[in-house]
């Protein structure tokens, strides 16, 4: 069963994926290449603008609500390389006033210099990947920086930005409850508009996945995530995802967007997107993949094939889809948001919502549809009753 196709217009944010680090690290599953020559930024910065020259037909007359320089490490790039993309999506796809514009950094990577030509290129919000502020863990995560970096890199871009992220890892090799508590404390000294806590989790396919080190047991785990979670709200932090915090006004629009099954481009190699194409009596949600390799990329571009896969999602998938990303969102989402997003009748999941309601996962009203504190903790079980439910 589909809406009409009057529902509201979807946003669309911009992700852009810049491959390369230092140094990978071993509990990284991400699209990331140790850079071993030289940066080929002046063809990167140039592939990056080819590709978004060729998706434009997929998005005319859309606007940009947020743009996001993830990776690997953006913060490899020159300020003039990041001012020289940002002219050019301006100039082809308009950004709406005052988007947010976020570039991450990696504290092992940071001049003040850099920091101020970023700035000036039109980058409004950072977000460093410290993950701790112990030299042991640092190390033993693989991490180039060590403390004095950290605080140092900490200190630059609250120079230079009035908004930043801090990423703070918890469950580490070897942690205790204290360790973890004292990394919070420490990054709380900064005084971060927002703050990322998330736990370690070995991924297949890297290198703590084919040699584990001796994290802390999950019981522990879920003493630190408790307590950091009292301790952030009590220092005035409201915790609105699964692992975010913001001080009130702070929370990330980008990630906002991703979590409201939003639209989003992505450019660069490995980059994912997620697009709602128009039809005639309803809407699809179109998937993309750029190629992963920077070298195969670099040529596809060049060829005038960005894309490596893509299909579209089945409409049995997107109430999974949908859920997957708005009940991260700790207060949940207005109900007539699904219909927005999906095309699809709130009533095609009404048994899934009433057997996850009863059994204590989720509340509901006229208003919103969230996770119940239960439903927070066990979210996977939340979750799998959304898999192909329709009516």
């Amino acid at each position: 069963m589909t809406l009409p196709e009057a529902f509201a217009p979807i946003p669309l944010s911009l992700y852009v994926h810049v491959p390369w680090c230092v140094q990978k690290c071993p509990y990284c599953d991400f699209n990331s290449h140790t850079l071993r020559d030289a940066l080929p930024e002046a063809d990167y910065v140039a592939a990056l603008i080819a590709d978004l020259e060729s998706a434009l037909p997929l998005v005319w007359g859309r606007r940009i609500s947020s743009v996001f320089f993830g990776g690997g490490t953006p913060s490899l790039l020159s300020g003039d390389s990041i001012a020289t993309l940002l002219a050019a999506f301006r100039a082809r796809l308009p950004l709406i006033h005052g988007a947010e514009i976020t570039l991450e950094a990696n504290p092992g990577t940071v001049e003040s210099d850099k920091f101020a030509a970023f700035r000036d290129a039109g980058v409004n919000r950072l977000s460093l990947g410290i993950q701790s502020f112990n030299p042991s863990h640092l190390r033993a995560l693989g991490r180039i920086h060590d403390d004095r970096d950290a605080c140092r890199a900490i200190e630059i871009a609250a120079t230079h930005f009035d908004n930043f992220n801090l990423d703070l890892m918890y469950g580490l090799p070897r942690q205790t409850l204290t360790q973890a508590l004292d990394d919070l404390d420490r990054a709380l000294g900064f005084a971060p508009p927002h703050l990322s806590c998330y736990q370690l989790t070995l991924e297949p396919n890297t290198a703590f996945a084919a040699a584990p080190p001796p994290v802390p047991e999950a019981d522990l785990c879920a003493d630190m995530q408790e307590a950091i979670e009292a301790r952030l709200a009590d220092a005035g932090y409201q915790h609105y995802e699964t692992s975010a915090f913001a001080r009130p006004g702070r929370q990330c629009r980008h990630n906002l967007n991703y979590w409201t099954f939003g639209d989003y481009l992505g450019i660069g190699a490995g980059a994912h997107g997620k697009l709602t194409v128009p039809g005639e009596e309803s809407r699809s949600v179109l998937r993309q993949m750029r190629w992963k390799l920077p070298k195969q990329y670099l040529a596809q571009v060049a060829a005038g094939t960005p894309v490596q896969d893509e299909f579209t999602v089945a409409t049995e998938d997107l109430p999974f889809e949908f859920m997957m990303n708005a009940l991260r969102l700790n207060q949940g989402f207005a109900p007539a948001l699904f219909g927005e997003r999906t095309g699809l009748a709130l009533e095609c999941i009404e048994a899934p919502l009433r057997r996850a309601t009863e059994n204590g996962l989720l509340e509901r009203n006229a208003e919103r549809i969230a996770p119940t504190a239960r439903g927070q903790r066990f979210l996977n079980q939340l979750l799998q009753g959304f898999i192909a439910e329709t009516e």
